[in-house]
């Protein structure tokens, strides 16, 4: 327990059984997501300082979260998310907390929150008071602020003074001029599809794998998420040797070792998969995907977003359509998709670390079960590619190496639903550095997002973004259901 470093005062206390209780919280994962690591060492921290936590999971919608709050007559409501919807369902549950007259203390956090995220949007749709955490270390002194009679007022007022000034430094911002929906469809990325080479893969349709070998994922890990999960920030193998959380990283991934090792020896998780290739085509700004080369049965469509901001040096205003051949230019073009979980046998191992009262070892289980569903990922890149690199045991694929190569495609994540990553592989610019491909076995490229990959614009117009904004999570992730359920 001592392996998060900043955190050993309180995880060294552990929970006594006492009856004594410094207050009850309510911690729930909004609606739309389920990652938990964070809020489960925030549970942890707070349990071993005396607070009764009741922890409600992950995806918990609004109703259970205000139902279990009245029916624990909690002092504090605790929401956490690291995905963006995230951010406005927990504007969606401040609304609905002020309608129905609570009063009750309310804690945001997670990795995609902010203090100026809450002070902006979700503070001023709240009478009661709004707080962001910034991570587990600091949720003892803010509980313990907010459930102080001598230490409220001030600590109200303090950060209630902070968000106004937050807001007020937000509405001095321009917003950015956009081109209408019109001109940043003129502009687009333009392709000779004439005389660009047009992989083929070497099958249609999808294939599913219903049981992988946990330990061809191992060499695929990216240790450094893990550390970040538990606030240790820095990139592996670097943080190992970091001054500041150097023996803190080394005793955490020392741990992680064993219990990934039993993991594997023990078969305690289930990693599944389906993926595939299909025809496709694009008609404006939607990826048409067929259901067999004969490209005359629409199996669905993605709606893709379009940047419409002014972009300097007359460079495009791209849209991931760009990157499949339009239907008018006759090329048969084709995208591929997968969806993967290593998270079958992940509750079983963590109930029985709880029922051990072992909270550390049980939240290093959720991460590496985080850590291999990735790792699934990037295998099946190089499995649909028909590439699979071969490790000598215990090696790991570095990503210095994987960026070393010449990336020719690009991976696009659309959603994470209980422990399963789904992705779109889609080809990027085909006509400067960044060209990549959909490619042919015997191609040995890794399709991967490049940190300079241009994103879809914010803030688009109300009367042209309707068909954009409508086209994002939700009718994309039926897309891909579409395709991958056959």
């Amino acid at each position: 327990k001592k392996a998060v470093a900043h955190l050993v005062p309180y995880l060294e206390r552990g929970r006594d059984g006492a009856s004594r209780s410094n207050g009850r919280i309510v911690l729930a994962t909004v609606k739309g997501d389920v990652h938990d690591i964070g809020k489960n060492i925030v549970g942890v921290v707070l349990g071993c300082n005396s607070y009764e936590v009741i922890d409600l999971g992950v995806m918990v919608p609004l109703d259970k979260i205000l139902s279990a709050a009245k029916t624990h007559n909690v002092d504090i409501i605790g929401l956490s998310g690291l995905i963006t919807p995230s951010l406005d369902e927990m504007v969606y549950v401040a609304k609905e907390m002020e309608h129905r007259g609570l009063r009750t203390p309310l804690l945001i956090g997670g990795a995609t929150t902010s203090k100026q995220h809450t002070a902006v949007k979700v503070a001023p749709e709240y009478s009661g008071a709004t707080v962001h955490v910034l991570d587990a270390s600091r949720a003892v002194d803010v509980v313990s602020n907010l459930l102080s009679d001598r230490q409220r007022g001030d600590f109200l007022a303090a950060t209630r003074e902070d968000q106004e000034r937050l807001r007020a430094q937000y509405g001095q911002k321009r917003e950015k001029a956009l081109l209408s929906l019109a001109q940043a469809r003129a502009n687009h990325l333009r392709t000779d599809w004439d005389t660009l080479p047009v992989p083929v893969p070497w099958f249609v349709g999808r294939r599913i794998i219903s049981d992988q070998r946990l330990e061809a994922l191992v060499p695929f890990i990216d240790w450094t998420f893990f550390f970040s999960a538990w606030e240790l920030k820095g990139r592996y193998p670097a943080i190992l040797d970091s001054p500041t959380y150097g023996a803190a990283a080394r005793e955490l991934f020392d741990h992680a070792q064993v219990i990934l090792q039993r993991i594997i020896r023990e078969r305690k998780f289930q990693a599944r998969a389906v993926y595939g290739f299909w025809p496709a085509n694009t008609d404006g700004d939607d990826i048409v995907v067929y259901k067999d080369d004969g490209r005359k049965e629409e199996l669905t469509r993605f709606h893709m977003l379009r940047q419409q901001e002014p972009i300097a040096d007359d460079k495009p205003n791209r849209s991931l359509a760009d990157f499949i051949a339009p239907r008018a230019s006759l090329v048969p073009d084709y995208i591929g998709a997968f969806a993967v979980t290593a998270g079958i046998g992940v509750d079983r191992l963590v109930k029985e670390y709880e029922a051990q009262h072992d909270d550390y070892n049980a939240i290093i289980t959720k991460a590496l079960a985080d850590r291999l569903a990735e790792a699934f990922a990037e295998f099946l890149h190089a499995r649909a590619r028909g590439e699979v690199p071969r490790h000598p045991a215990g090696v790991r694929l570095s990503r210095l190496s994987r960026s070393q190569r010449e990336d020719r495609a690009v991976r696009i994540a659309r959603r994470a639903e209980s422990g399963h990553h789904a992705h779109r592989e889609l080809r990027d610019d085909p006509g400067g550095i960044r060209e990549r491909h959909l490619l042919q076995p015997s191609r040995r490229e890794v399709l991967r997002r490049r940190p300079h990959w241009p994103r879809p614009t914010r803030g688009l117009r109300e009367a042209e973004g309707h068909h954009h904004r409508r086209s994002g999570a939700m009718a994309g992730a039926q897309s891909l259901r579409t395709l991958l359920a056959g």
